[in-house]
């Protein structure tokens, strides 16, 4: 057995970003480890995800220090490994689904390595035409140029291989920059970079802001009907699956480049959770098929794990509706964004005592204010008002 030396890049995580942050290392200079070994802990866009070790060695060198923020592709960890006289290595991963090697660099969840060439054929064979320029961008970056309209051959590559990165994209887009946006402001370093969450949140709101035509209608739920404590989450959860029901095209995906809309068969919905690090939405899903006590469980665990940073990417992804529940803090109505590639969000408001005019004279009734945020490129205001009167009318029910 001979020894040799290698270094492990830090991973494409699947979510297309160019960098992660470090949280915290599992290990120390100088452990031998085994293959899968939790190996340290980063921070994405909105998620904390363990990354394990591809190999089995002795830990050399740790690149990064907690704190630090780490380019895709950039070393992370060196290690000493143990090789057969044949020259082969016993002690390393397997090879990736993918095609990749460890030494590549692998994907959190054994994917496929980051290394892997992606190809946008649609518009190769126009740069073809014209260029001959191959474009390359992860799957990630080529849906981001999607949604803004972006042609990758007109990006600057500055990834690594010649790799168009996401904000590559956004720079083409002139989404986040300082062309003919806000001035940048003096000062500031880079301790004072979003990261995480903020980050994220940054992103998807520039991109709310630049791709969809947002309208909101504003109105009131008369839940005076309701007997004892009622878990007000779950009847409105319920209440939007009473609205899909009415008007299923609010529960859809758009993309405005066909332009083209896909009306999804079940309720995966995304619930707006506030934490100290910013704003993460986990996902419920098919809330349609679930008892109340089903939801109010799940609920309590998607919170418990976003609020620890536990929740996964996947836990993230591909939702359909969102609800954002601001009223447990404080004000009656709102203006919520609307993500793409969804359509609607429905924004529920702090509990009110209104008087109401009854049969015969004045009354006081409990009411919960609605917003409802659609995009009105894909969603007449008619569709969005039957959507809403569902709703209310489902929450109007005693039980």
């Amino acid at each position: 057995m001979t020894m040799r030396a290698t270094t492990f890049n830090l991973p494409d995580l699947g979510e297309g970003l160019p960098e992660a942050e470090i949280v915290s290392w599992h290990v120390r200079e100088g452990d031998t480890l085994l293959v899968d070994q939790p190996l340290l802990s980063v921070e994405t866009a909105k998620a904390v995800v363990e990354v394990p070790s591809p190999y089995a060695g002795k830990v050399v060198r740790l690149h990064a220090e907690p704190g630090d923020t780490v380019q895709t592709g950039r070393p992370l960890v060196d290690f000493e490994l143990a090789t057969s006289d044949s020259g082969q290595q016993p002690v390393a991963s397997s090879q990736s689904p993918g095609g990749g090697s460890a030494a590549e660099g692998m994907v959190v969840g054994h994917m496929a390595a980051s290394d892997k060439e992606f190809v946008d054929n649609a518009i190769i064979r126009r740069a073809q035409r014209s260029t001959g320029r191959r474009v390359r961008a992860a799957p990630a970056v080529r849906m981001l140029a999607k949604r803004l309209n972006v042609d990758l051959n007109t990006c600057r590559a500055t990834g690594r291989h010649g790799l168009v990165s996401v904000d590559d994209v956004l720079a083409r887009a002139n989404v986040g920059g300082t062309a003919g946006g806000s001035p940048a402001v003096a000062g500031l370093t880079d301790a004072d970079r979003l990261r995480g969450p903020r980050k994220a949140m940054s992103a998807s709101m520039s991109l709310s802001r630049d791709q969809v035509a947002m309208c909101t209608i504003f109105d009131d739920a008369d839940i005076e009907a309701w007997h004892g404590r009622a878990d007000i989450t779950a009847r409105v959860i319920r209440a939007i699956v009473a609205g899909v029901r009415a008007e299923p095209g609010l529960n859809a995906l758009f993309d405005p480049t066909g332009p083209a809309r896909r009306i999804m068969d079940q309720v995966h919905l995304a619930i707006a959770v506030d934490t100290g690090e910013g704003l993460i939405v986990p996902v419920l899903r098919d809330v349609g098929s679930q008892s109340p006590e089903q939801l109010r469980s799940a609920l309590n665990e998607l919170k418990e794990r976003t609020r620890n940073r536990t929740v996964t990417p996947e836990q993230m992804r591909d939702y359909t509706f969102t609800l954002s529940n601001f009223g447990t803090l404080a004000g009656r109505y709102a203006t919520p964004l609307v993500v793409p590639p969804t359509v609607a969000i429905l924004g529920s408001g702090r509990l009110q005592r209104d008087v109401v005019a009854g049969r015969t004279a004045p009354e006081i009734h409990t009411r919960l204010p609605l917003s409802l945020t659609f995009d009105h490129r894909c969603i007449t205001g008619g569709e969005a008002c039957r959507f809403l009167g569902a709703v209310i009318a489902d929450l109007a029910q005693q039980t």
